[in-house]
């Protein structure tokens, strides 16, 4: 079972349907009795894409510490324990890409995601331990602070609000939990099962027609009998002309079921599919939904992935974590921020013509672009070039009036 079914399948214990989350249709009054069962949900191809693609691209990327620098620019602060943490090593057992990728899936999934923090002496964070989202319960306090409970194996943790990272999807109407992305499209999601299940039967039948033999006569219980028989018979017999049938009588065959071509079946799933890219603001080709993919859009929906998808979500879960994994008087000069470059540089050939134009132009050095393409340092790199042909404002000689030396 993969982490994304996991999540799904936890989310769907009914032990804990106390802690149902309010959808949109119930902050916007709307009354409806239908609900999505998350653990049918994670059998959706289209669903486990979209929060693959989106949890493992941003697990994957840097995610470095950064500190502010005199000059006003900022430089990694590769030495701080944090930058250890979320790059390297979460914990003992797991690796920053893992604990990273299950915290963001439980996000785009459940709508929050929980890790317990340790804190050493010196007030930093050394490791970090995901939790499952089914097992915590938040609850405010008459002070404002959060309190969480968390049911383990040993019985119920409570911790404060300074041990526990907790990342929101959407904040519900309380502003304590955050909304399951399946609840507020549960419509969308309830049609998605339907179809699949209609497909499913079809498939378990081997897509067989249904219909009726019509007699002009009719039929004595034991000839409807034998007719049977032979009907049943000859369709579950598996040679190349199990799907003949011979009568006679005057027998008519009518078909009473409707084709999935008739039905509009499949452009109907496709439509779904869709949908479900909706709901995570996906681009369908990253999907893998290429019907309409052609050369040139594949490149731009790469991008607006990026733009309308990535950015957003990355920047959600960077400041949960700058105030949960770092102090106050540490946030005053450091933070947390997911590097998006690499995803925006484009090809090689159009990674250099950008690079060439910044060179020439003066704002880059040797060294920061083979920082960029992974490269060492070389001696007198970081000197930047000047055109000759710009000059500074107010700094040009006017032209002297004719006659004038």
């Amino acid at each position: 079972m993969s982490i994304f079914a996991k999540i799904f399948a936890r989310n769907a214990r009914p032990e804990l349907e106390k802690r149902a989350e309010p959808t949109v249709a119930e902050m916007m009054q709307y009354q409806n009795a239908s609900a999505i069962d998350p653990a049918r949900a994670s059998g959706t191809a289209v669903a486990v894409s979209c929060v693959s693609i989106i949890s493992q691209t941003l697990a994957a990327i840097p995610l470095p510490v950064y500190k502010n620098s005199a000059n006003g620019g900022r430089e990694r602060a590769v030495d701080h324990p944090l930058y250890q943490v979320l790059n390297s090593r979460a914990n003992e057992t797991q690796t920053a890409f893992e604990a990273r990728e299950y915290l963001y899936a439980s996000v785009l999934v459940s709508g929050n995601a929980y890790a317990r923090v340790e804190w050493n002496n010196q007030g930093e964070v050394p490791a970090y331990y995901p939790l499952d989202p089914a097992t915590v319960t938040v609850e405010r306090l008459e002070s404002g602070h959060l309190r969480y409970r968390v049911n383990g194996l040993n019985g119920t943790t409570i911790l404060s609000q300074e041990e526990i990272l907790h990342m929101r999807h959407r904040l519900d109407r309380n502003g304590v939990i955050g909304i399951s992305p399946l609840q507020m499209a549960r419509e969308t999601f309830l049609l998605a099962l339907a179809q699949q299940n209609t497909a499913t039967k079809q498939a378990e039948k081997s897509f067989r027609p249904e219909g009726a033999f019509v007699f002009p006569q009719s039929l004595s219980n034991e000839a409807a009998e034998r007719l049977f028989s032979k009907l049943e018979s000859k369709i579950n017999k598996n040679s190349a002309t199990s799907n003949i049938f011979v009568l006679d009588g005057g027998a008519d065959y009518k078909s009473i079921a409707f084709s999935s071509r008739d039905a509009e079946f499949l452009e109907s799933r496709k439509l779904t599919n869709l949908d479900i890219c909706r709901v995570w603001n996906v681009p369908p080709t990253c999907a893998g939904i290429t019907d309409n993919a052609t050369f040139s859009n594949v490149d731009q929906e790469s991008r607006a992935l990026v733009a309308r998808c990535l950015a957003p979500m990355a920047k959600r879960l960077e400041q949960a974590m700058n105030l949960a994994l770092l102090p106050m008087e540490s946030r005053k000069t450091l933070f947390v921020e997911h590097d998006l470059a690499g995803l925006l540089r484009g090809d090689q050939k159009a990674r250099y013509e950008s690079y060439r134009i910044g060179r020439e132009w003066g704002w880059l050095s040797v060294n920061e672009i083979r920082g960029w393409e992974n490269m060492p340092d070389v001696e007198g790199g970081d000197e930047r070039l000047s055109p000759l042909n710009m000059t500074p404002l107010g700094t040009r000689d006017e032209p002297k009036p004719e006659g004038q030396e």
